[in-house]
């Protein structure tokens, strides 16, 4: 009966042993599972190698990474398209040192102008003979109503300065003069008597505000005479001197006088540069003198492969030599004004010191503002005999020269 009860009390005394062991064993696997959960909360969730990344979302006013410089995985950076990417319209062939810089001033428009070509573009040409009529490659629709085809530079490289250029070579060593006749196509019958009468050798430039007259023009080109434009700009006295409603202004826009600048571009096609000289006295002597509007124009002219004939007779430099060229553009100005005033004296005396120029810094340009008879009449007795005298009579694209320095 003891011995019974003995092992009755020993084995009630083994049984909350049993318990607390139970207990103890499952206190630390509960302390064992919280404490990995800890350390997997501090160490992240793991990397699996070649799994897709997982898109993150930011919450609300969370600063984006492109802000800041950074470009998400597989995203290109924010910056402008490779040349490649751009659209085509406008795009030049690339060469090697072409362009020059955009120039100042120029506003929205100076988006649209293709990169200024130079030095490869030189303007004149060696074929003798008729000048082309105008060539469909090197046009382009102008914006606007009343703007026509505008020039452009082909895309096979070849520029209006040198396709509608007067070929021209003279004898090695023989000083040049060009002459520049104005005002051609606003008196038919004395356009005509020039064209006819005048050597192919002498520039004619034509006006804007011209009737369109083709047959005019055709003949002209098939007489061998290369063919400006005349862009009205602002002369000096304006307004009392009146270039017309479609002159470039000191006052204007740039933007209002790129329009012009087109609207006169479009009058007609085939011509070789532009020049200022309207014919007359109207010469655009005080537009220039503001470089944030001359300039933009002169890049435009560059840009669709044109030179200009600056009508102003410069002061020479302190040297003594001439004016550096205009910047952007091939350019050239002239020498002395051939018939102010048009009395026959004078017009000798002029002529006289055409020659003189010539003789003594290698070439001379002249500038003829009226196509009157008597002007007629005398240049062609003189321009006949310039080679018994010893001077080669050029057309104005063999005079040209390259654009002078960009001002900083």
């Amino acid at each position: 009966m003891s011995l019974t009860a003995d092992r009755h009390g020993s084995d009630t005394e083994k049984r909350p042993s049993r318990w607390r062991g139970l207990i103890l064993f499952w206190v630390l696997i509960v302390a064992f599972l919280g404490a990995g959960g800890i350390a997997l909360q501090m160490l992240g969730p793991p990397v699996v190698t070649g799994a897709a990344p997982t898109a993150i979302v930011s919450p609300p006013g969370t600063p984006k990474l492109e802000a800041h410089g950074v470009k998400p995985e597989g995203q290109e950076a924010a910056g402008p398209k490779p040349e490649s990417a751009q659209p085509a319209s406008h795009q030049m062939p690339a060469t090697p040192e072409r362009a020059l810089p955009a120039a100042p001033g120029h506003g929205d428009g100076a988006a649209s102008i293709p990169p200024t070509p130079t030095r490869e573009l030189r303007p004149g040409s060696s074929a003798t003979g008729p000048i082309s009529g105008p060539d469909p490659g090197l046009l382009e629709p102008g914006k606007g109503p009343d703007i026509g085809m505008l020039p452009r530079i082909g895309a096979d490289g070849r520029s209006p300065s040198q396709v509608y250029a007067r070929g021209f070579a003279a004898e090695a060593g023989l000083p040049r003069i060009g002459l520049v006749l104005a005002g051609i196509g606003l008196n038919a019958a004395e356009s005509m008597r020039a064209i006819q009468g005048l050597p192919a050798n002498v520039t004619l430039a034509v006006s804007p505000y011209a009737a369109p007259n083709p047959a005019l023009l055709n003949l002209a080109r098939q007489e061998g005479h290369e063919l400006l434009l005349s862009v009205p700009l602002e002369p000096m006295g304006y307004p009392l001197n009146d270039p017309g409603e479609h002159a470039l202004l000191t006052g204007a826009t740039v933007e209002e006088n790129q329009r012009n600048l087109e609207w006169a571009m479009g009058r007609f096609p085939g011509y070789a540069g532009v020049t200022a000289a309207l014919g007359g006295q109207l010469n655009g002597e005080r537009f220039p003198t503001l470089a944030e509007q001359m300039q933009p124009m002169l890049s435009n002219l560059a840009a669709r492969g044109l030179f200009y004939v600056d009508p102003r007779v410069l002061p020479p430099s302190e040297a003594g030599q001439r004016q550096p060229a205009l910047p952007y553009v091939w350019n050239r100005s002239i020498d002395l004004i051939v018939d102010d005033p048009a009395d026959p004296a004078s017009l000798e005396a002029k002529l006289a010191a055409l020659e003189g120029i010539a003789r003594d810094k290698g070439s001379a340009l002249g500038l003829v503002g009226l196509a009157s008879p008597l002007v007629l009449d005398r240049l062609a007795a003189w321009t006949n005999g310039l080679a018994g005298r010893g001077f080669a009579l050029a057309p104005a694209s063999a005079l040209i020269l390259p654009p002078g320095k960009v001002p900083e």
